[in-house]
């Protein structure tokens, strides 16, 4: 199987190096979108040897993930695993989600101790959660964590037209509409001092975006 590995990045040359590196023990085919960093993310992921695409202007996670899916698949991707470049995903998880790829296709991740998540953002994620459930159809532990892999025929079905943090959730709702077959599995819970990630705004505009789609 061509399994690639697919990390948006923006503003993390201080700890991609490290990711790659660890990355690279797992899959070989690893794709970084530098999503218009304005540190040297670009240079230094380029330094570990990867296949590296830039924007160079920041145009936000969902874009960043689509640029970099569409191109595994143009290089024959058959299995994707998708991860953030600032150390919040084990890469050491990686055989764990395409192993379970063998009989789905898409694996989700949940943060193993939630309790760690800041108070606002683990009720937001709650709260999105029972939404995806009650209108979707669809139950996931945790719909804003990002570590995800799935197949090449699944992408084609879950891709996603958000270019923010929304697409997260856009791609359970499609997989769910797809009538996708999907699991879950635990991750630990990293933060750095410095979270990145879904915040309050997103959260607000995520439930807004889901709020539309059900009346559209």
């Amino acid at each position: 199987m061509r399994d690639f590995a697919v990390i948006p990045a923006h503003n993390e040359s201080s700890k991609i190096a490290l990711v790659l590196q660890q990355v690279k023990e797992y899959v070989s085919n690893i794709i970084v979108v530098d999503d218009g960093s304005l540190d040297n993310t670009f240079e230094v992921a380029k330094q570990q040897e990867v296949t590296i695409i830039r924007h160079f202007v920041n145009l936000g996670k969902g874009a960043a993930l689509k640029t970099g899916c569409d191109y595994a698949l143009e290089l024959g991707a058959e299995r994707i695993v998708v991860l953030d470049a600032d150390g919040q995903h084990e890469p050491i998880e990686i055989p764990r989600f395409l192993n379970a790829l063998e009989t789905v296709d898409i694996v989700f991740s949940f943060r193993r101790d939630s309790l760690r998540m800041p108070l606002v953002l683990r009720f937001g994620n709650k709260f999105i959660n029972s939404v995806l459930r009650s209108s979707f159809n669809i139950t996931v532990n945790d719909s804003q964590c990002g570590y995800r892999a799935f197949t090449a025929a699944a992408y084609n079905k879950i891709r996603w037209t958000a270019t923010d943090y929304f697409m997260e959730t856009e791609m359970i709702i499609r997989a769910s509409k797809n009538k996708l077959k999907y699991t879950q599995i635990p991750i630990e819970t990293i933060y750095s001092d410095n979270y990145k990630g879904t915040t309050v705004f997103d959260g607000i505009k995520i439930f807004c975006k889901l709020i539309g789609g059900r009346l559209l």
